[in-house]
């Protein structure tokens, strides 16, 4: 009697983002585990170093450092999620259209993508965000404005290079409908690229995320947050070094495993083409 084997190779395409989707997840439930409030106020207790009672020590104002380091994981990688999220269900349709339809409309819109291409990202961020003023929300959609043109010229490259194709001019001919013809035969092929994309992307929206913070643009006191935690610990650098070094180790690492999974499903789905 023969065992069948089973496949798996579409586990090991998906992997990397498996992996970085659990990581996700365990930076999302960790808060619930903290033993402290991370807003909790204890001046007897600032500046403490790493020990039993509090593992990586205490702040300047006496909270449980690791606690807000979960609550700030939280903070930071979920509004990095959220970021990418907006510029997907904006640059996606947008993209897609622009590649479809052509003519006019794909020559203007190109144009209008040109103009926020031109500068870099992270400047756009920042000018969008003193003229808002800081705050999260304001934050959200500085980098929403500064990242969605990227993904709309990745989308429409790809539709003009796939709408092209006997497939789809037969699609065409037969009188299928255009919203059909989108989605049946040009998304599979966008999201290949688009996920690969979005996962290179997290780490340097997470990284701009706390950039910005960190520069008094993103979340305020007392928001737990890893960029505002650096900028916060500024002046407790030299007495007490690892109140800065913990965060930055937190977001390296972060930053870290979302590029090493999009540059390992980059090369999974190059080796299926």
């Amino acid at each position: 009697m023969k065992i069948a084997k089973y496949d798996y190779s579409m586990i090991r395409k998906w992997l990397p983002v498996l992996f970085l989707f659990a990581y996700v997840i365990t930076v999302a439930i960790a808060p619930a585990f903290a033993p402290y409030d991370p807003l909790e106020i204890n001046m007897s207790d600032r500046l403490s170093e790493p020990s039993e009672k509090h593992l990586l020590g205490t702040d300047h104002l006496g909270r449980d450092l690791f606690s807000r380091i979960l609550a700030g994981g939280r903070v930071t990688v979920g509004t990095g999620f959220l970021v990418l999220t907006i510029i997907l269900i904006v640059g996606v349709p947008l993209g897609m259209l622009s590649g479809f339809i052509g003519g006019r409309f794909d020559r203007y819109f190109m144009r209008i993508i040109d103009a926020f291409l031109a500068f870099p990202d992270f400047i756009i961020a920042i000018v969008l965000s003193g003229i808002l003023g800081p705050g999260m929300v304001n934050l959200v959609l500085a980098i929403v404005v500064a990242k969605w043109g990227s993904y709309v010229r990745l989308v429409r490259s790809t539709v003009l290079a796939e709408k092209e194709k006997d497939y789809v001019l037969m699609a065409v001919i037969s009188g299928l409908p255009a919203y059909k013809i989108i989605r049946k035969h040009l998304l599979p092929h966008v999201m290949g690229n688009v996920l690969v994309l979005a996962t290179l992307d997290l780490g340097k929206i997470i990284l701009m995320i706390a950039s910005l913070s960190y520069i008094g643009l993103g979340a305020q006191p007392p928001t737990p947050e890893w960029g505002a935690m650096l900028n916060e610990c500024k002046p407790y650098f030299y007495s007490s070094p690892h109140l800065m070094v913990i965060p930055g180790i937190f977001i390296m690492c972060t930053v870290l495993i979302s590029n090493l999974a999009g540059d390992m499903l980059r090369d999974r789905l190059d080796i299926e083409k």
